[in-house]
């Protein structure tokens, strides 16, 4: 087992949610996730992963963080700083996009909200501080400003079919994918987001943090299932995304992910899209970004361990994200993880310490929930 570059995450504070039920509920057990601290789970791994998948899951959110880009030029400054477009946006729409270096590699990610007068970059805590000196670095001439946004407001997602009704009967209009809107839940005003998800429909609600515990309380009478970290990591492996700082650092380059939702070909220079157009003018990657099924032991990973993946004798990859799924008539271990892609390409048998591990084509698919 070895460690990989990641984000360092050394001094967590407890979201506002967590904090709140702790001190309500002081043996609710916490874990780090993406530079704060919130609950692990609440009741069982494979009940909540199944509310997710079956029903609707509501989940804490507050390691999320914001930065505010205004200024007449913050529509062309922000459109040169990422993969995605910024330009092509209308307001109200949004979409996930890569910070990349003049190399290519990618210092990070975020979600860009576009609105009438301002610009709104999502990210997570474990990496908005490297994100602000970098994009504040690169603002020369430009009249840009940016505001990283005080702890005031917190973030709760629910996902799940059936978490839009949920979001309805507490009285919100909900958006339509990868759009956002100003609602009220419960009478509590929010930005409510529909965010990218390859698989469920998945919500994020921004509130006022003194409002999130309100929140909660009401949208689980609404139905909604308490759901913690370990559940929602599970789905992020079922479902194959990537996490930044886990799955993806800065040695990696765009296409070496496949979260091809990110790029925008045609949306003029920015920094690092030499690298990224070359890449697609060859049609090839040398390594890529798989899911896998495992067969053999469970491994247990700590955020920045890897576990190395071998064909024979020869090193090809590593394993990043590993997870148990339970669900009735569906038992697997998933992987997320990078391997070389001619490994792939020639069937070789790929192993890691305690197993092989198999790469699938896609997310598998499950019935009897």
């Amino acid at each position: 087992m070895s460690t990989t570059p990641h984000l360092a995450e050394t001094a967590f504070f407890s979201t506002p949610l967590s904090a709140q039920l702790s001190s309500r509920h002081p043996e609710l057990a916490q874990r780090p996730y993406r530079g704060s601290l919130s609950p692990s789970g609440f009741s069982t791994q494979e009940a909540e992963l199944q509310a997710l998948l079956a029903s609707s899951g509501l989940f804490d959110l507050g390691c999320r963080a914001f930065l505010r880009v205004t200024g007449d030029d913050r529509l062309r400054w922000l459109n040169g700083m990422v993969t995605n477009t910024v330009q092509g946006l209308a307001d109200g729409q949004m979409n996930d996009s890569f910070f990349l270096n003049a190399q290519g590699r990618i210092l990070g990610d975020a979600v860009i909200y576009r609105s009438a007068d301002h610009l709104l970059i999502e990210t997570d805590r474990s990496q908005s501080e490297r994100l602000l000196a970098h994009l504040d670095h690169f603002i020369i001439m430009d009249d840009v400003e940016l505001q990283s946004l005080d702890a005031s407001a917190s973030v709760l997602g629910i996902a799940g079919p059936h978490a839009a009704s949920v979001l309805m009967k507490a009285g919100a209009t909900v958006p339509e994918p990868m759009h956002f809107l100003f609602t009220s839940i419960h009478g509590v005003p929010v930005t409510l987001a529909q965010v990218y998800s390859p698989g469920v429909p998945r919500f994020e609600i921004q509130a006022p943090a003194d409002k999130i515990l309100n929140l909660w309380t009401d949208l689980t009478g609404d139905g909604a299932v308490p759901s913690g970290i370990d559940a929602l990591e599970a789905l992020r492996v079922l479902e194959a995304l990537p996490l930044y700082g886990t799955d993806i650092s800065d040695r990696y380059l765009a296409q070496e992910t496949n979260q091809n939702q990110v790029l925008h070909f045609s949306k003029g220079c920015y920094l690092g899209q030499e690298i990224v157009e070359r890449i697609r003018s060859r049609a090839t990657v040398h390594r890529g970004l798989r899911q896998f099924e495992l067969h053999g032991d469970v491994p247990q990973l700590a955020p920045g361990q890897s576990l190395p993946l071998t064909a024979g004798e020869t090193a090809i990859g590593e394993l990043t994200s590993v997870t148990r799924i339970t669900l009735p008539g569906f038992t697997h271990i998933l992987a997320l993880g990078v391997v070389r892609s001619e490994a792939v390409e020639r069937g070789q048998e790929i192993s890691y310490p305690g197993g092989t591990a198999t790469p699938l084509t896609s997310p598998p698919t499950f019935t009897g929930i």
